[in-house]
């Protein structure tokens, strides 16, 4: 066991290099279709109030590639200078024929890196063509994955980071591959920036409109309780609003929820073409993260582990 448990860590690590983008753009445009062989419900998610957290559950089923997977996790706000995480995550793989657990996954490693990849997909459709600053409000997990996805995607002339701890800012710039200013506040850091990713454990908001150049790009990941907010209501009301899917966001998205902003289309519905991509207005996308995800992205790094036994 403990042999396997390292092999399938090593696979999960690698996930990046795998085709991980086009097989989320073909599930997320299936989905998008509400086709009967995709089997996903809302997340499911247990209050855990007197430790101020919460448990949520993802499941989904592909019926035309037989993949069926759970994802657990649990998520919690953690006060100013924890050394715990905010979010900790484990994926099931099963057998559909058996029921039978195929492999049992570190979900927070994928969860990094389908997030940043779905991110990914939303920019390449609809940052400005002539995009040249990337600004990351946040500096953990989530930044670092959509760091590395991004300036390997695509080409910027300036990366800024923004974190509440100066010191997790500053190692993070430490860390990355290439030059990142470590900015002071939120406003210096966006204003001017075409893609801005804010992946925060934010409950109010902190990105606000009026420091949003028109045009940009922002991709929110934060903020997955249904009275978390990460963005104000002029940006979310002002922008032009896409999600992954309009269920969890009418259940999920306190940005969407209590701003009362109109969804405009799923991320889907853009890959399929059967809504556009409005590229010259400012435009949002709220990700709160799906099961299929999880599912696409656990298969790849189970089928590469067998190959490689």
């Amino acid at each position: 066991l403990k042999r396997c448990r390292k092999k399938g860590e090593v696979s999960v690590t690698h996930l990046k290099r795998y085709s991980l983008i086009s097989r989320l753009e073909a599930v997320m445009g299936e989905f998008s279709q509400r086709g009967a062989g995709l089997v996903q419900p809302v997340r499911s998610v247990v209050p855990l109030q007197k430790h101020g957290g919460f448990l949520g559950l993802m499941p989904a089923y592909l019926a035309h590639e037989d993949i069926l997977c759970t994802k657990m996790v649990a998520f919690y706000q953690r006060e100013q200078g924890s050394s715990l995480p905010t979010t900790q995550a484990t994926v099931l793989l099963f057998d559909p024929v058996s029921g039978v657990v195929s492999a049992v996954m570190d979900g927070e490693v994928i969860t990094a890196r389908r997030t940043a990849a779905v991110s990914a997909i939303s920019a390449k459709l609809l940052m400005p063509r002539h995009a040249e600053i990337l600004c990351l409000l946040g500096s953990g997990h989530q930044a670092v994955s959509h760091y590395e996805v991004f300036t390997q995607a695509f080409t910027f002339k300036e990366v800024r980071v923004w974190s509440r701890s100066k010191e997790r800012a500053e190692e993070f710039a430490r860390a990355a591959g290439g030059p990142v200013t470590v900015c002071p506040s939120v406003k210096e850091a966006v204003e001017g920036a075409d893609v801005i990713v804010t992946a925060t454990n934010a409950s109010e908001p902190l990105l606000f409109g009026k420091w949003v150049k028109s045009g940009a790009h922002v991709a929110a990941v934060g903020a997955c309780r249904p009275d978390w907010r990460e963005l104000d209501d002029d940006l979310m009301r002002d922008a032009v609003v896409y999600v992954d899917s309009r269920e969890g966001a009418a259940a999920e998205s306190g940005d969407v929820i209590l701003s009362g902003a109109e969804v405009f289309a799923e991320l889907g519905e853009m890959i399929n073409g059967s809504m556009p991509a409005q590229r010259d207005k400012t435009t949002v996308f709220k990700s709160l993260g799906m099961g299929i995800q999880d599912a696409v992205s656990a298969k790849l790094v189970y089928d590469k582990w067998k190959s490689q036994q």
